[in-house]
């Protein structure tokens, strides 16, 4: 794969373990710099049940890259991001220029990689 056909790839961001509000700020900081499937209006709401609740969005990191202001979260939250591997790192810079990005986990396949971050409220 080259790297013109690694930009269009899509990335899957899956964010768990937060109030729905820091869901829809990391969704938001993330729609400001790349296209979305979500709709503009589209916050993430919870469903009820006893289970564990994830929001997932993906994002086109093919146009240009807009660097957001510090984004201030309730509570840290869990993001995974899954796509190539430009795209992931593309995603990663987008989140770091919102939020305090900490890398918990990686894993690397051949054309694609998933990372696992813990975002918390970014500096000011």
């Amino acid at each position: 794969m080259n790297s013109a056909d690694q930009s269009t790839t899509p990335v899957v961001v899956s964010i768990t373990g937060c109030a729905k509000e820091d869901a829809d700020k990391v969704f938001r900081a993330l729609g400001q710099s790349h296209a979305s499937d979500r709709d503009d209006g589209d916050a993430p709401q919870y469903v009820s049940g006893d289970h564990a609740t994830v929001w997932t969005a993906t994002f086109d990191v093919s146009g240009t890259h807009t660097a957001s202001g510090p984004v201030q979260l309730s509570d840290p939250v869990e993001a995974e991001i899954q796509g190539g591997y430009w795209a992931v790192d593309r995603i990663q810079e987008t989140l770091a220029s919102a939020f305090t990005v900490q890398e918990q986990g990686m894993a690397a396949g051949d054309q694609e990689k998933d990372v696992q971050l813990r975002l918390s409220s970014g500096g000011s």
